[in-house]
């Protein structure tokens, strides 16, 4: 695995309007060499493009390719997070201000040492106070 994958890049290689080189070129890291993302990263992701749809961004059908595309890349989902969630990452979330949801990425990283990609303001910043490497 090469790096810890938030859900704001994920779903970026979805719509053709937030898809800039570096984020493409993450796609094809995750492709040559996979990534992790924690438990909650599918239900994230299928929301955001369910969100989509409500929106009109994204029609019905283009919400199911989609879906299925994130399905088949090769993210490993981490097993820990629930158990993280009660200690380190609910620490995170307190001490850097953050969601869960983005102290479950951040502590993630931490834990594996492994890099984060993400576009989430808080989150970049977060991980930057605490010296993990970001990838865009």
């Amino acid at each position: 695995m090469s790096f810890v994958l938030d859900n704001s890049v994920a779903l970026a290689w979805c719509f053709a309007d937030e898809q800039t080189p570096a984020v493409m070129a993450l796609l094809d890291r995750v492709v040559e060499r996979g990534a992790v993302a924690p438990q909650l990263w599918p239900v994230e992701a299928l929301n955001g493009l369910l969100a989509a749809e409500r929106r009109g961004r994204i029609e019905p059908g283009r919400r199911h390719r989609l879906a299925g595309f994130l399905r088949d890349l090769p993210v490993v989902i981490d097993n820990e997070m629930a158990e993280q969630a009660w200690t380190a990452s609910a620490v995170l979330a307190e001490t850097q201000r953050l969601t869960m949801y983005d102290a479950t990425y951040l502590e993630l990283a931490i834990r594996r040492g492994l890099a984060l990609a993400t576009n989430d303001k808080a989150l970049r910043e977060a991980a930057l106070r605490l010296g993990v490497e970001l990838l865009l």
